[in-house]
């Protein structure tokens, strides 16, 4: 239980919780809890958002498709952390990525009754939620005003940080050249001496069909 308590005041939504408020929620809350095995899907992307996962241990593979599933990125997602809480409400409750577990891994959820309950009873677990799903917004208002990089090293760098969820870590992307000359309006050649540059670099490693960044924060 001691456990449960520290783990849940890791998560975004449960800190500032005090200890006699956090000790009521667990004891009146229907919690779920959840096994998922090296490989086992959570959520695919376009799965109904019917429960809100919160990823206790581990870490989860997550993969983000384009529209026309061209091309994919893939991510890691450590513990602790909220599954896509901006798409647990409004127009389209549905998960846009696709979440597998890299290591074993075990997750808590709410179904959509507790976590209003949750929000009418606890203030600051509101507020967290409030803030949570206004910081997501306020990111992505932001992005059509950016200024747009110079040179195509800088434009490959904002693809990806504007494709990702986080914006460090290792990250494969799954892209034909073709397609991602097209995404950066430049030529496949150009293109292609760019990565090469990079790759003598030490900044990411391609292969056929993909290319791997290690760390993310790295490329400038």
């Amino acid at each position: 239980m001691l456990q449960l308590y520290d783990k849940l005041l890791e998560l975004p939504l449960f800190i500032g919780i005090g200890t006699d408020e956090l000790a009521h929620i667990v004891g009146s809350t229907k919690f779920g809890f959840h096994k998922l095995g090296q490989g086992g899907t959570l959520a695919s992307e376009n799965d109904k958002c019917l429960q809100l996962y919160f990823l206790m241990n581990g870490t989860l593979k997550v993969i983000s498709q384009a529209d026309n599933h061209s091309y994919s990125i893939e991510e890691e997602l450590p513990a602790p952390a909220v599954i896509q809480p901006e798409h647990f409400f409004g127009l389209s409750q549905n998960y846009t990525k696709t979440f597998t577990a890299l290591t074993p891994c075990n997750l808590l959820s709410l179904d959509k009754q507790e976590v209003l309950r949750l929000t009418d009873q606890s203030l600051i677990f509101r507020l967290n939620l409030l803030n949570t799903i206004s910081i997501q917004a306020q990111r992505m208002g932001r992005l059509p005003w950016r200024q747009q990089p110079d040179g195509i090293r800088r434009q490959f760098t904002q693809f990806l940080r504007l494709h990702c969820g986080t914006q460090a870590g290792r990250k494969v992307v799954s892209i034909r050249m073709e397609d991602l000359a097209h995404e950066l309006h430049q030529s496949r050649l150009n293109v292609s001496r760019m990565l090469n540059q990079l790759q003598a670099e030490g900044l990411l490693r391609l292969t056929r069909g993909q290319i791997t960044v290690p760390l993310l924060e790295k490329l400038r």
